[in-house]
């Protein structure tokens, strides 16, 4: 090696190359390529190893990373898993405490109607008992009538024999004087016992007036609540009813739900019936219903977005009706809030009419009653508009559409006219000035006209010639007349066949056939008229 260092460091033009030399250094070329391939395949080896090695350790990294990812998700969904099943167990628990509370509402209801009906078993005991008093005091009066009559015989009998012997008179004669002294007595008697009629009529007049309030509400309260409280929807088919309860019933119950109304899917043909003492409520399912059945799409999620849009198109049209009634009349000023009731009340009827339309038409006749008198106008047309303001919200508030209406008006700085004007209305409290009274005269001349409420014409008719015919059935009736809309029936008797006394009797007679053959609202009254004429001329 020596040697051949210093055959290379020396001089190269000193220093001849040998050939073995040349022989040599192809081998030492093959010598060192080989080796530097070695360590190449050397390093390049122990760098893949350690390439691999961080390789295998990112992957068990991510592996391990992965698995606890994998725990938290599957923790987390058991956790959502088990929210949603406690969130639909307290929902489930939820409808089935309303259910109950609704049962028990209807249970509640069921319990004030068998005790009104066990009430009214009680009056009706009452008044058989009061009947029975009665007729053993008329058997009691009959017997001393008798006797009295008897006595009367007795001293006719005395005073004739009398009146022949000291005065000389004549058979006819002294039975002419005892027919003027019986006649006198008799009318005396008379006259005692209609004033003890009288009394006792007075004094059991209001507990009769409540039984004839009680008659007329049994008559007429199963078709007027009917009337009130119910709305049909037409269906398209039948298959639509099926749609519209849903899977197990979660479409029906979330239209009730959000809507507070009920729904009765019964056997009726391609109808469904809505149920509820709100009419505003009724009239939102209705359009909710109506406008499910064109979309097409019904299930609860959809229903909720439904109800929604329609409630706050209702409060539009709310306050549209409200303010086209303020201009109409020409009543100006009103609360934002009073408007809104004045709204409410285009949904809201009474004996088949409609509240707001009879609220306008009321203070169209209020305000030209007062312009004819020469009154305020302004004051009678406000207070006719906002008569009936408390029916509005009579379902949500306890006591008379009066009281209620006066209480709004007071709460919304109303004038004092204008609460006395709604109060007074139907005679509950006293009127302070002339338009309240203008406002309850044309309240019932709007009320009272025929074709205002709803009745068909036919059976309108009918009921006015079976009043005319019970009253023309009576001995002594010359002529009878059905008048202001049926609500009172004019009788003109033949005084020559029917004296004063026998009139308060008849009308009496009159009135008990009406109640038991005819069927109508509220009362009618009975008047007997009885006159005398005199005439004679002048030659």
């Amino acid at each position: 090696m020596q040697s051949l260092l210093s055959f290379f460091l020396a001089s190269p033009e000193s220093t001849p190359i040998p050939s073995w030399i040349w022989i040599l250094m192809p081998v030492i070329a093959i010598v060192c390529a080989g080796v530097g391939v070695l360590v190449g395949i050397y390093v390049y080896r122990s760098y893949r190893n350690r390439k691999i090695g961080s390789t295998q350790a990112q992957a068990d990294s991510i592996l391990d990373f992965a698995r606890e990812e994998a725990k938290s998700l599957k923790k987390e969904a058991i956790n959502e898993a088990r929210e949603e099943n406690q969130r639909l167990k307290n929902e489930t628990e939820r409808q089935f405490r309303e259910r109950n509370s609704e049962l028990s509402k209807q249970e509640n209801r069921m319990n004030q109607k068998e005790e009104a009906l066990d009430k009214k078993e009680e009056l009706l005991l009452k008044k058989l008992d009061q009947i029975d008093v009665q007729q053993k005091q008329l058997i009691t009066q009959q017997g001393e009538l008798n006797k009295r009559q008897q006595e009367l015989d007795k001293s006719e009998q005395k005073i004739q024999q009398e009146l022949e012997r000291v005065a000389g008179m004549t058979q006819e004669e002294a039975k002419q004087v005892l027919v003027e002294s019986m006649v006198a007595d008799a009318r005396k008697d008379a006259a005692g016992l209609v004033r003890k009629i009288e009394a006792e009529a007075k004094a059991s007049g209001e507990q009769k007036a409540r039984e004839i309030v009680a008659t007329a509400i049994q008559r007429c309260a199963s078709d007027q609540v009917s009337e009130m409280t119910v709305t049909t929807v037409p269906l398209p088919s039948d298959e639509m009813k099926g749609r519209l309860i849903g899977r197990e019933g979660r479409n029906i119950r979330a239209l009730e739900n959000a809507t507070g109304v009920e729904l009765i899917i019964d056997d009726t043909p391609e109808v469904v019936i809505l149920s509820g003492f709100d009419p505003v409520r009724r009239q939102i399912a209705r359009i909710t219903i109506e406008k499910l059945i064109a979309d097409g799409r019904i299930h609860p999620a959809r229903i909720e977005e439904m109800v929604e849009k329609v409630k706050r198109d209702m409060d539009v049209t709310i306050k549209d009706e409200g303010e086209a009634a303020s201009f109409d009349t020409g009543v100006f000023g009103l609360h934002p809030e009073i408007i809104k009731l004045l709204g409410r009340l285009k949904f809201r009827t009474s004996y088949g009419q409609n509240v707001l339309r009879h609220s306008i038409e009321v203070s169209y006749i209020a305000g030209i009653m007062a312009s004819e008198l020469g009154l305020d106008v302004a004051l009678a047309k406000r207070g006719a508009l906002l008569h009936d303001i408390g029916k509005a919200v009579d379902q949500e508030i306890e006591g008379t559409h009066m009281q209620i209406g006066a209480d709004l008006a007071k709460k919304y700085k109303e004038s004092k006219e204008v609460v006395n004007c709604i109060a007074s209305h139907h005679g509950d409290v006293e009127p302070m000035t002339v338009e309240a009274v203008i406002v309850a005269a044309a309240d019932a001349v709007s009320g009272a006209r025929p074709g205002a409420r709803r009745e068909s014409l036919e059976n309108y008719v009918k009921r006015l010639e079976k009043l005319e015919e019970i009253a023309n059935s009576f001995k002594g009736v010359q002529k009878s007349y059905a008048v202001q809309a049926g609500r009172e029936i004019r009788i003109i008797v033949k005084p020559e066949e029917v004296n004063d006394e026998t009139t308060v009797l008849l009308a009496n007679d009159i009135a008990r056939r009406i109640e038991s053959e005819l069927e109508y609202p509220g009362q009618i009254k009975v008047n007997v008229i009885r006159e005398t004429r005199s005439v004679d001329f002048a030659k």
